[in-house]
């Protein structure tokens, strides 16, 4: 495929985003960007949340991850679908009770303002690192099969994905992420879908065939029973167990989604629905790993990184066809998640930080203003973290976002549990000091973890821990005061 050939596609796609976003904007004001009015109905939310909680990380480096780690993320994938329903049971009756923007605006109401602003804080840098380690795998893709062969630098590969994203989102926010997460959603997995095609037709032979071969393949273990082992079943299951609960229930991006349904019920079923559709759809992912590692042992093909296994195999060896569907179910699985963090993000300072909600005039041009200077700034964010992140890569990305994950999102958790299942006063002074130590003592924990427990490796497990660790702060440092629950 040529470069010129790859940009029309691209392009193509690209003003297809700009027509949804144009037919979803109209008549736009602040509460459609925020809450998306409070009117998207359960179904489009639930189909679209899939592409914007997998993005073009799951489609890259989750096949690749095979590889390394065969199917065992298929428990971690369990463990989310558990996640999800303690998700709609638990937090979501709470978030529609107060009736929250920001779900970090109960933080206040329950330990205090300096809580508030530590969790905003934590969810800010999470968010805008996990985005932007997303972001700088799909940038790579297209800079070194479009913009690298006209010598563009990286910097401006980088900056003009940003600006389209900023462009579609500009406006409509919320409102416009529902739609064009499910335009986007559809073009991601029928990528997958005929990307399997493809291989087996390449290779004379039939998707159930495949999958015959992919089930006795070494490559398919699931089970690890060695507790040792970072891969432990059971740590893989609780780790996904929490971290479903801490990237999508404390998660401003993703709650923004649910608390635009029209009511609780719409809500549960959204996250029900959704909960069922990404295990099926990470099964599919992992399926597409094993049948890539075929094909590569077929024709020979040697990966030195598992992230470039499945781009190299479809841009490098099959149908020119077949690269123009990974290049659109590539875009198509990075965009909403990077539309959706600038939506959010933009949500959590204006809000948690500016406190626009809490002016004389909350509904009048200077908050809009500010709105539209946030989203250009958290912009120029992530195309600095992105800069950084081209300095740093080893790791298959899927891994590192989720060991990040346990690091910033731990205290998060830490401090809704405490909120939620105690009655407790917490010292609001040491709350923001309670919430950097816990993953400092984590890094510490993780790096010497072997010498200290009898060979035991730390895996994605580290969130429980470090959520542990702020939650006996919080007790710690609390009195016991007869608060009533929320729930």
């Amino acid at each position: 495929m040529t470069p010129q050939s790859i940009l029309s596609v691209f392009a193509v796609y690209i003003i297809l985003l700009f027509i949804v976003s144009w037919l979803t904007s109209r008549k736009a004001d602040d509460q459609s960007y925020y809450t998306g009015n409070r009117n998207s109905p359960w179904f489009a939310v639930a189909y679209g949340m899939t592409g914007a909680s997998l993005s073009g990380v799951t489609f890259m480096s989750v096949p690749g991850w095979v590889k390394d780690t065969q199917v065992t993320y298929m428990l971690v994938v369990f463990g989310y679908m558990a996640g999800y329903f303690i998700i709609a049971l638990v937090l979501l009756p709470l978030y529609y009770k107060l009736r929250l923007t920001s779900i970090y605006t109960y933080l206040e109401k329950r330990l205090g303002y300096r809580s508030y602003k530590t969790g905003a804080g934590f969810f800010i840098i999470s968010r805008l690192l996990g985005t932007s380690l997303r972001l700088f795998l799909v940038i790579s893709v297209l800079h070194t099969f479009i913009f690298d062969a006209w010598n563009i630098p990286f910097w401006f590969s980088n900056l003009i994905v940003l600006m389209l994203v900023v462009l579609y989102t500009f406006k409509g926010g919320i409102k416009t992420i529902v739609y064009t997460d499910t335009v986007q959603t559809t073009f991601m997995l029928l990528a997958v879908i005929l990307s399997i095609v493809f291989i087996s037709n390449d290779l004379g032979t039939t998707a159930g065939k495949l999958f015959s071969s992919a089930v006795t393949a070494s490559s398919t273990k699931m089970l690890v029973t060695d507790w040792h082992n970072e891969r432990f079943f059971l740590k893989q299951f609780l780790s996904g167990v929490f971290i479903t609960i801490a990237m999508t229930g404390l998660d401003q991006e993703m709650m923004q989604k649910n608390l635009s349904c029209r009511n609780l019920k719409d809500a549960r079923k959204n996250m029900i629905t959704f909960s069922f559709i990404l295990v099926m759809v990470n099964f599919l992912f992992l399926f597409l790993g094993a049948v890539l590692l075929i094909y590569a042992g077929t024709r020979n093909i040697e990966i030195t990184r598992s992230d470039e296994l499945f781009p190299v195999i479809a841009l490098n060896y099959l149908s020119p066809v077949a690269g123009i569907v990974f290049l659109v179910g590539l875009v198509s699985a990075a965009l909403p998640s990077a539309g959706g963090a600038m939506t959010s993000l933009t949500t959590s300072v204006t809000i948690d930080f500016l406190g626009v909600e809490k002016k004389d005039n909350p509904a009048g041009p200077e908050r809009t203003k500010t709105r539209y200077m946030v989203h250009i700034l958290t912009a120029l964010a992530f195309f600095i973290c992105i800069l950084i992140f081209r300095t740093f890569s080893g790791r298959a990305v899927i891994d590192q976002l989720l060991t990040l994950v346990g690091y910033t999102y731990g205290p998060l958790l830490g401090m809704f549990i405490f909120g939620l299942f105690t009655k407790r006063r917490a010292s609001d002074n040491a709350t923001p000091w309670i919430a950097i130590f816990s993953p400092a003592a984590c890094f510490l924990l993780s790096i010497f973890s072997e010498e200290l427990f009898n060979g035991y490796r730390f895996g994605f497990e580290i969130l429980l821990l470090n959520g542990f660790l702020t939650f006996a702060g919080l007790m710690l440092f609390s009195k016991k005061e007869n608060i009533p629950g929320e729930i």
